[in-house]
């Protein structure tokens, strides 16, 4: 009974107002182009990420919703090439999660 009585640890979710704040500041002062920009946005999307201690997700409406999850340790893992046991330790994940519309935009039946 003592599972139960615990509650989960909220994961820190972050929005496009987040990712704003972050492109704000690398294009305080610059001259902006489109290569500028698009580069500055995956550059913020990739920082805001590896900030992830231990899980984080960030939402975007419409779009979907990137996320890092910690996996499990593994103490009985086999190397299939060799047959022993090995170790793999917990690490990190990325998982992406598509919105609403892209969603049923790839249920959609190809012609």
């Amino acid at each position: 009974m003592e599972g139960l009585t615990e509650k989960k640890q909220r994961v820190r979710t972050l929005t496009k107002k987040d990712i704003e704040i972050k492109l704000s500041k690398k294009f305080e002062g610059k001259k902006i182009n489109e290569k500028t920009a698009v580069d500055a946005l995956f550059d913020s999307i990739r920082e805001l990420l590896m900030t992830a201690n231990p899980d984080l997700r960030i939402e975007i409406r419409d779009f979907g919703v990137f996320e890092v999850k910690t996996t499990k340790p593994k103490p009985k893992a086999r190397n299939l090439k060799t047959g022993e046991f090995v170790f793999v330790p917990a690490r990190k994940k990325m998982h992406f999660k598509p919105g609403k519309l892209l969603k049923e935009y790839l249920k959609k039946p190809i012609d």
